[in-house]
């Protein structure tokens, strides 16, 4: 039930990003995170988890997290660039792929190899919410390109064999869990300072920044702590 909750975010997101309202449907896709958060904890609690919770958790994760947003970047570069727009709808057909190496592969049981999907659309889906209501230095035809190579940048880490963390804390201790305090510290940083910014400027979409600057900051100490996966 909380998977098919997960599905039906990323469907109504993809809805809404039809109809050009971006921020509602950042909001959905950070709902279905929420639920693809909780779906598989749930099932451990209740000792319900099967191969078909497995199946359908990926299955909805490529609508919330791959065609979602997608379907944000291109209606916000289709009315900019035409069809070439449509590239931005790689995206979901490579976040499939990356689900699909992700349900066979072993070594992805305690940290991932190539970027999450959920990691992959807050990112995507908080930059067009930004840009259609900032209004700031993607507008136009150049910047919208930018946006679009950008894409296949993350088409590309999706599938990649680089190394990412994960947040999935099997203890407290700081040894075993450095990477994800440090992480944890950052994104405070950065909600606070966003936080503040939001207030002195009087401004509540100075908060729709705050996941894609995080996003980049797991990317980015992923890279710095690069490990060899076995």
């Amino acid at each position: 039930m909380i998977t098919c909750c997960n599905l039906l975010s990323g469907s109504v997101a993809v809805y809404l990003a039809t109809e050009e309202q971006y921020v509602w449907s950042l909001c959905l896709i950070i709902l279905a995170a929420i639920f693809d958060f909780f779906d598989g904890m749930t099932a451990r609690l209740l000792g319900v988890s099967s191969p078909i919770g497995k199946e359908l958790d990926s299955l909805a994760d490529d609508i919330s997290f791959g065609l979602a947003p997608s379907m944000m970047l291109f209606c916000y570069l289709k009315p900019i660039i035409g069809w070439w727009a449509l590239i931005a709808l790689l995206m979901a057909a490579f976040s499939a792929l990356r689900l699909a190496k992700f349900n066979l592969d072993e070594r992805q049981t305690t940290s991932f190899i190539g970027l999450a999907t959920p990691a992959n659309a807050l990112f995507w889906a908080a930059n067009v919410a930004n840009q259609s209501m900032q209004n700031t230095i993607m507008d136009g035809a150049v910047g919208a390109y930018t946006l679009l190579a950008l894409s296949l940048v993350s088409c590309w880490l999706l599938v990649s064999e680089i190394p990412f963390f994960s947040l999935k804390f099997h203890d407290l201790s700081w040894k075993e869990n450095k990477i994800r305090f440090i992480f944890l510290i950052g994104t405070a940083i950065i909600m606070i300072t966003y936080c503040v910014l939001a207030i002195v400027f009087k401004n509540p979409y100075a908060l729709i920044p705050i996941a894609n600057i995080t996003i980049m900051w797991y990317v980015l100490l992923s890279l710095l702590t690069l490990r060899k996966t076995k």
